[in-house]
């Protein structure tokens, strides 16, 4: 029976779980990417997260940037490489063309002295992680190919003699294609991980793809990153989103009395429930009695708003006999507002989910999901979605999605293909167009695991706030914005 390659955690969010528990240890990874994908920040914060979380000291040889500008440009990300230089956990090897030395180069091409450098600095300070970045400084210098990729053989398997797990960065000329610059680096390494940075919908989305871990298993396909400061980079993995969360019997207040009775005494208290309709058929006032119902219940809830600001809310909720302000004072509510396009998609999923790891609530909504899609790829937005839901429900929170349908009547949006099958509560919101007047319509749709109301209600907002009236009697064709009223009534009195 084989026994399994021992794995090295990189201690880089998400990438751990991409790879299915990390990189094979005392082996080389080639870094593939293009100008601007974060190869750089990945070697560099794969040893910073090896002194950090593991207490691993690291070396990292430098083929083009100087120690200098390394130092100065990875402050941002808060890794203070010069304390772990005086601390003896981090080395450098300078064989950059400014370093104050140069590899020695016998004959036709060697890298004996860059290994006898390596290996120096490694037993200086027990190194069990290297990075070297970046391969392209070489092969552009040196011509003949075969022979650097031979040296460049000498070097991998000196570091793995060395009991070093290595990370070594290369060039690609474009996002998809060859997956490096002169077609043999892959060949030397053990495993290779893309980094991509494509432009789409005049917005960058950056994604990693382990495209081979010799031995062993990891996930398939492209994932999103963010490189961020204070964090580094953080990857997405959402198919490593697993369907094990709890499910609760117990139900909670939606913050309306009759949509309680219509979703047969209110919703589970770790369901996602999405609110759709047209503009101005009362969603976030929905997302603001939910909020109300939810303090009123002693319950921590927070706000994410994406279309309307801090004052407009307050003020509209002021109006409807709720007060933010001092919900908040109490602790129990915060809000966010955020216009969706200050920032990448996969950017404001990470942030949320800071927030929500932070804060704790009980109970959240998001107003609006429409907003978020409008500022993103398609496969970037049902990425977000899957990853929040998935990320609340195994909180056991409440979640509350508001979107928009294109028409005023009938009609879906492309958030409702997204999410529907993710969420466990569908409430829709309709105009009626009704002898002359127009009317709003509300309908539970559907409810994961109970019963609920299925006719088609009369929804009257005014000053006041929202009342739920008596179901539309007699009539066909609401939700499609096409009501017609039965042949026996046509006869009868309109009103």
């Amino acid at each position: 029976m084989n026994t399994p390659l021992e794995r090295l955690l990189t201690g880089i969010e998400g990438l751990d779980s991409i790879l299915e528990g990390g990189l094979t240890r005392n082996r080389s990874t080639l870094i593939a990417g293009t100008s601007g994908s974060a190869k750089t920040v990945l070697a560099v914060q794969f040893l910073a997260e090896g002194i950090i979380r593991f207490d691993e000291p690291g070396i990292f040889v430098t083929l083009e940037e100087s120690p200098d500008d390394l130092r100065k440009n990875m402050a941002g990300f808060g890794w203070d490489i010069e304390k772990w230089e005086r601390q003896g956990k981090w080395a450098f090897v300078d064989a950059s063309p400014r370093g104050s030395e140069q590899p020695v180069i016998a004959g036709e091409f060697d890298f004996g002295a860059l290994i006898a450098r390596v290996k120096h600095a490694a037993g200086k300070i027990g190194a069990k992680r290297a990075s070297i970045d970046t391969l392209a400084a070489i092969f552009i210098q040196f011509k003949d190919i075969d022979i650097v990729r031979r040296e460049l053989l000498l070097l991998v398997e000196s570091l793995k003699e060395m009991d070093i797990t290595s990370l070594i960065t290369v060039e690609r000329l474009q996002e998809y294609g060859s997956i490096s610059r002169f077609g043999v680096e892959e060949f030397v390494t053990d495993n290779v991980i893309v980094l991509r940075n494509p432009m789409e919908n005049e917005r960058r989305r950056r994604t990693i793809e382990v495209l081979k871990l010799r031995g062993a298993n990891h996930n398939k396909g492209e994932f999103p990153f963010v490189v961020s400061t204070g964090r580094g980079i953080a990857a997405i993995p959402l198919t490593s989103i697993e369907l094990k969360q709890l499910s609760s019997k117990k139900r909670v207040t939606s913050g309306n009395k009759e949509l309680d009775k219509m979703c047969s005494g209110g919703v589970f208290r770790d369901s996602v429930i999405l609110i759709s309709g047209a503009t101005g058929t009362g969603k976030t006032l929905f997302a603001t009695q939910f909020l109300h119902g939810g303090v009123q219940q002693g319950e921590r809830c927070l706000l994410f708003a994406f279309e309307e600001s801090r004052d407009q809310l307050f003020r509209n909720a002021d109006e409807w006999g709720v007060d933010f302000r001092e919900m908040e004072k109490s602790g129990l509510l915060k809000v966010i507002c955020m216009y969706p396009e200050v920032r990448g998609l996969e950017d404001h999923l990470l942030a949320m989910r800071e927030t929500i790891e932070e804060y704790k609530p009980h109970r959240m909504a998001v107003d609006s999901l429409s907003a978020l899609e409008r500022a993103g790829h398609p496969r970037g937005f049902r990425e977000l979605i899957i990853g929040l839901t998935s990320y609340i429900k195994t909180k056991e929170i409440t979640g509350l999605f508001t979107a928009t349908t294109s028409t005023l009547v009938g009609g879906s949006s492309i958030t409702e293909s997204h999410i529907s099958t993710i969420t466990d509560t569908i409430i829709l919101l309709r105009y009626v167009e009704l002898f002359g007047q127009i009317k709003r319509g509300i309908t539970v749709l559907k409810m994961r695991g109970s019963m609920h109301e299925k006719e088609i209600r009369e929804l009257i907002i005014n000053e006041t706030g929202m009342k739920i009236h008596e179901p539309f009697r007699q009539l066909v064709g609401v939700l499609s914005g096409h009501p017609q009223v039965l042949p026996e009534l046509l006869d009868g009195n309109h009103e």
